[in-house]
């Protein structure tokens, strides 16, 4: 419509121009086609606002497809782990049938012998029961992870590079690789400026989980290190987990109770060390979330288990 108006008035103009218009009449029009000029591009403009709005919206609708994507292969590998120990119990109780059945073919039996086999058979429900229990519990722990790790990856998205962290979960525990150039100052173990943003964004979901115990391990590459206060990669990697766990416990209130500060050194290596790639890999801090150690020292008592 407003071109329409535009070629109007341009035709008008032209129409006019050569009839001798008045002076206030022409510049009316003159007015007029400058109005319109500036809606046609102020229209423009608009429409490639639009068209950015619109690229943007289908980049995050991508991304999010991506990693939907990569948490149902996590389900699916916890489904097949789940598939496994049925398949388990299954054949514990096909074994506990048959040997009931091999049991009632016995004509005769002495007391003691039918005392005993009742023990057997109770102690076979028992060790089913069992089994459900550890089912249940390693089932709650896969789900428990993984809300643990998306609720990680969202927050720690925010804000940092994706090259710097990375979030893993492997069985019962939650990963957290961080680069060591986001951590320390170069050459040393000391936290720096940078690290307070992912340290603390950690430290306010480690703090909501009463039942969990945190693990900082220490890695280095192969370069060798010898300093008046660092002798070699072990120092290095020990000193760094260290300067981790105490920041998390004074800056950030992280119960000291629940932390654990291990180093590696250059053993354990993600990469080859001969490239330069190799060893930035290699050089990082892994933070490691899991239950504590006494639950699952209770899994293993029948008796604690169901408490």
């Amino acid at each position: 419509m407003r071109y329409l108006k535009l070629l109007s008035l341009v035709f008008l103009i032209g129409s006019i121009m050569p009839s001798c218009v008045s002076k206030k009449k022409f510049m009316t029009l003159e007015t007029e086609l400058e109005e319109t000029s500036n809606d046609l591009r102020a229209y423009q403009n608009r429409l490639q606002e639009c068209n950015d709005k619109l690229a943007m919206t289908e980049k995050t609708v991508s991304e999010e497809q991506s990693e939907k994507a990569q948490l149902q292969v996590e389900v699916n590998s916890n489904e097949q782990l789940i598939n496994s120990l049925n398949a388990q119990i299954a054949d514990l109780r096909k074994q506990r049938d048959q040997q009931v059945t091999q049991l009632g073919d016995l004509t005769v039996l002495s007391k003691s012998a039918n005392e005993n086999i009742g023990q057997t058979i109770r102690q076979l429900e028992k060790k089913d029961e069992y089994i459900q229990l550890l089912n249940m519990a390693k089932n709650k722990a896969d789900s428990l992870n993984l809300a643990l790790a998306i609720n990680l990856k969202s927050v720690l998205a925010q804000g940092i590079a994706d090259e710097d962290v990375e979030v893993k979960v492997d069985k019962t525990v939650v990963f957290i690789n961080l680069s060591d150039k986001m951590l320390y100052r170069s050459g040393s173990a000391e936290i720096s400026d940078r690290a307070g943003e992912v340290l603390s964004k950690i430290a306010q979901i480690i703090k909501t989980k009463p039942d969990l115990e945190v693990m900082v391990e220490g890695y280095t590459d192969t370069n060798p290190i010898n300093t008046a206060c660092i002798k070699d990669n072990w120092d290095l990697s020990v000193m760094r987990a260290t300067s981790v766990v105490r920041t998390l416990q004074s800056d950030y209130g992280v119960d000291p109770n629940k932390l654990i500060a291990a180093g590696r050194g250059e053993y354990n290596a993600l990469a080859d060390n001969a490239t330069a790639e190799g060893r930035s890999m290699n050089r990082r801090t892994r933070i490691i979330i899991l239950p504590k150690l006494n639950q699952f020292y209770d899994l293993l008592n029948p008796e604690l288990a169901a408490k």
